[in-house]
Parts: structure tokens; sequence; C-alpha cells
């Protein structure tokens, strides 16, 4: 893996095909929010299966939390889609055929030449593709647990939510004066609306 893919950089905004063929850059996938990637082998391997099928198992909690998912692999388009259609994802599937993000980053696995797949990788991004965590899953214990993901999810989010605690100083009497600025959701309400008026963040 590239030097620089540590917490506490930024990862690079990828611009690749998604499961029904439209270009998506992850900066647009992520908007606002923190987010899932999974680097991963292609459907040929049972391992990316069964981590993919807890996400999906646990997709309900990620998306009410407001973060989003997105998985790279290497397969084509027609295996991608069955691929994510196997594990019942909701989220996009970017396809890279070409090995544009395994070369980037130098996560050759060389010790399959046959399928020739990126070392697969799980990371935690904040927003703004900054990395908060990064799992190294070329042995399957080194994946990350939903629980673990949990954790991270926590510390992330408590980090770039200045509503996470309510009792925060000051935050009371932003909200008292009108200033939504700093409560997600309600900071995309036009002036002067209403308390009821919140606006539910959009989902990529």
């Amino acid at each position: 893996m590239r030097s620089d893919i540590v917490p506490g950089g930024t990862f690079p905004d990828f611009a690749l095909p998604d499961h029904t063929g439209t270009r998506r850059t992850l900066s647009e996938l992520q908007g606002r929010d923190p987010m899932i990637l999974t680097l991963a082998r292609g459907n040929y391997c049972p391992k990316e299966h069964r981590q993919h099928l807890e996400l999906a198992e646990n997709y309900a909690k990620i998306a009410v939390a407001y973060t989003q998912v997105a998985t790279i692999t290497t397969d084509d388009h027609h295996t991608l889609q069955e691929f994510r259609a196997s594990v019942g994802a909701q989220w996009p599937f970017l396809s890279d055929p070409e090995r544009t993000v395994q070369k980037d980053l130098d996560i050759q696995e060389y010790t399959d030449p046959e399928h020739n797949p990126m070392v697969p990788y799980t990371l935690v991004l904040k927003p703004g593709l900054v990395i908060h965590s990064v799992y190294n899953g070329y042995w399957f214990w080194g994946r990350p647990s939903f629980d673990d993901l949990w954790r991270d999810l926590r510390a992330a989010t408590a980090e770039i939510r200045p509503d996470w605690d309510l009792g925060t100083p000051g935050l009371r009497e932003a909200w008292d004066a009108g200033d939504y600025s700093k409560f997600h959701g309600w900071d995309r309400r036009s002036p002067g609306s209403k308390p009821n008026s919140y606006v539910e963040p959009s989902k990529a």
C-alpha cells in the first residue's frame, strides 16, 4: 500500500463506473458523511462474499446512521452485478477491470497471478475522504467485523458532528437563535423555516 494511505491522510478520489454503468467519484458517493470503503478481490472470492454479506445484513443500521458504503472490485461490469446481487448489497459497487486502483495504490496481490486482484483492504473514511482507519484483509481475520466498524464510526462521527452531544456549551443557544449550521440535517433548511421542517440528508 502507498505510504500516504494511513490514518489522517486523504484517499484518492477515484472515478469509476458503478453497477449501473454510471461513472461516479468517491467524493460524490460520500457526500458529507462517513464512508465504509471496501477494496475487494472480486466475485470469485468466498471471503469477499462473507464480508459483504455481513455488511448487507447490517446495512439498515449503517444507513440510519447517515453513513455511506462503496465497494471497488476488479470485476468487469457483468460479474460485478452478479457479485452485488449475490450478497444483497444496496450500495454502489464500482468496476475497475483495468486495475487503476490496484496500480495507483500499489496493492497487487501478486500471490494470485490467475485473478490478478487487489489486496483486499477496508477503510473507514471521514468526510473529504480523510482516512480514519485501514484494515488489510489479505487474511480474513484482518478484515473488520461489524463491531470493529461500529467502534470506528462512533469515534469518527463524534469527531465530525458538532451536535454529537446536545449538551455541548453553546449548542442550545445556537438552536434557540435559529442557527442550525451545527445540526446535521437541519443545516439544509431555508432561513426562517419551522423546527418541524427537518431535511433528511440525501443518500447516494
